[in-house]
């Protein structure tokens, strides 16, 4: 007691001699910096803590710090910190491949293997349609514990970046902020957020992917839901009118499975049923991004999922750039469709078309995610190495130059690292490591790699720090989980423990 009284009369003394307006802000700050410690005490009483950074230009709120400046270096959304979990596993993101139920280990004692030592200790099913159990095994060491099934977790946490709005979920609850016009956060008008809010709109959400101007959302029982501005089909609901909150695609008319997966590019959308099938919509200008035969009903868009025909492989995963789309089969093969005007498509040409292909350079190489930017795509391999493929004029992809490349190749500035998780943004790119460290690279004219002093091209991956507070305990360090990019502003999923 004697301890805080003499606390409160240095207060008392320190603040006696300010403004009324300076000792608002004196006091403020002194009961942050409470609320920081005790944070930083229960972190370290239960070992974990699960934060969001941001960077970039921040003009319609998409970075979530409640204002509009350019944040030139990486800063903690505050607001949304979520409780202290004593664990959370990345939730499934577009185009990381998912984990196929029929090749989880039965034996739990064998999660604990490591990913170097399964390669060896486990043989690799064959016939079966699916990944063999050492890719399996492999997949698996991308979460944030690395050897332990997703399905072992009850804390999933996932981010996405559209173009001018972000998001994450947690547990099926669904945070929102950014730019509101079409109806794009959801919540039911056409403001804009400068903090994350909650989506009252939607429950038991699984995986979210953000457009340029829609959003879409796969939940726990297989729905798919969109809002946002329904120009050219783009939310599959049968109409091309903006919907300001989330509704459900009707799925059950089209024959149609659960879904387990879902992609946005600026104005189409895909997604992959449980069965494997892909279902696509949205804008079609003729270079054939939904991969459907060219016909003059989709001059205007397809406003209703429609299954991929020409595919012949069950896909586990997919995702959309700005005119193309790529998907990974079950076993870690990719295809791709689309617009290929800067060779996005990984073909070695520049010819566009809407039949679904194997990409030859990579047809014998196990992939286990594929992201996609505006013209260029990153693929990560099952050893950790990262091809990128497409434009290379403001340096995204990362091969120290600015050429194009006409088809997959090693980002050899990565190659000493284990990657882990990949993704890009309209012409940047990013890179997460098994050790925990954030690379980016490419346009850099509006802060959204995350690192003062570089010029507006960066040809190179360059890490980025994420500086910690003086109340933070240095025991505790931060490991960067995912990362997620949007045209100009980046976000980080962060690991503390």
């Amino acid at each position: 007691m004697r301890g805080w009284r003499l606390q409160s009369s240095l207060i008392h003394l320190r603040t006696k001699a300010l403004s009324w307006q300076e000792q608002t802000r004196f006091l403020a700050i002194q009961k942050d910096a409470g609320f920081k410690e005790q944070k930083e005490a229960e972190v370290e009483e239960k070992g974990q803590v699960c934060e969001t950074w941001t960077w970039g230009k921040g003009e319609d709120g998409q970075l979530g710090i409640g204002k509009e400046d350019t944040e030139r270096l990486p800063s903690l959304i505050e607001s949304l910190q979520l409780p202290v979990l004593s664990n959370f596993t990345r939730s499934p993101m577009p185009g990381v491949l998912r984990y196929p139920e029929s090749a989880l280990l039965k034996d739990p004692a064998s999660w604990t293997a490591s990913s170097s030592s399964s390669s060896s200790s486990h043989e690799e099913k064959s016939g079966d349609g699916f990944m063999g159990i050492r890719t399996a095994m492999r997949y698996l060491s991308t979460d944030v514990h690395a050897n332990i099934p997703r399905e072992v977790h009850s804390n999933e946490v996932g981010i996405a970046c559209g173009l001018f709005h972000s998001c994450l979920w947690e547990n099926g609850n669904l945070w929102v902020w950014g730019k509101g016009d079409g109806g794009r956060l959801g919540l039911g008008g056409e403001d804009s957020m400068y903090s994350p809010v909650l989506n009252p709109n939607i429950a038991g959400v699984k995986m979210v992917a953000l457009g340029g101007l829609h959003s879409a959302a796969v939940t726990e029982d297989g729905s798919v839901y969109t809002w946002g501005f329904g120009g050219f089909g783009a939310l599959g609901l049968g109409t091309f009118e903006r919907v300001l909150e989330p509704k459900q695609v009707e799925l059950l008319s089209l024959d149609m499975q659960k879904m387990v997966h879902i992609a946005a590019g600026g104005a189409h959308t895909a997604a992959v049923s449980e069965s494997g099938d892909i279902f696509t919509w949205g804008r079609d200008a003729g270079e054939g991004r939904l991969g459907h035969v060219p016909s003059p009903e989709y001059e205007e868009g397809v406003p209703i999922p429609v299954k991929l025909k020409s595919i012949t492989e069950p896909m586990g995963a997919v995702n959309c750039g700005g005119f193309f789309t790529m998907a990974l089969t079950l076993e870690g093969q990719l295809w791709s469709w689309g617009g290929n005007s800067n060779y996005e498509l990984g073909r070695g040409d520049q010819r566009s078309g809407w039949k679904p292909r194997p990409v030859p350079a990579v047809e014998k190489t196990h992939l286990l995610q594929v992201a996609c930017g505006g013209f260029h795509t990153a693929a990560l391999t099952e050893d950790g190495k990262v091809l990128t493929w497409g434009h290379g004029r403001h340096g995204q992809l990362g091969h120290g130059d600015l050429n194009s490349a006409k088809v997959p190749t090693l980002v050899k500035a990565l190659e000493r690292h284990r990657v882990v998780f990949v993704a890009c943004g309209s012409s940047w790119s990013a890179a997460v490591t098994e050790s925990g460290n954030l690379f980016t690279w490419g346009k850099n004219r509006d802060c959204q790699l995350g690192i003062p002093g570089l010029l507006d091209t960066e040809m190179l991956p360059v890490p980025v720090v994420l500086y910690p507070d003086i109340h933070q305990n240095p025991k505790l360090p931060r490991h960067a989980v995912a990362v997620a990019c949007g045209a100009n502003h980046g976000m980080g999923l962060i690991n503390r423990h």
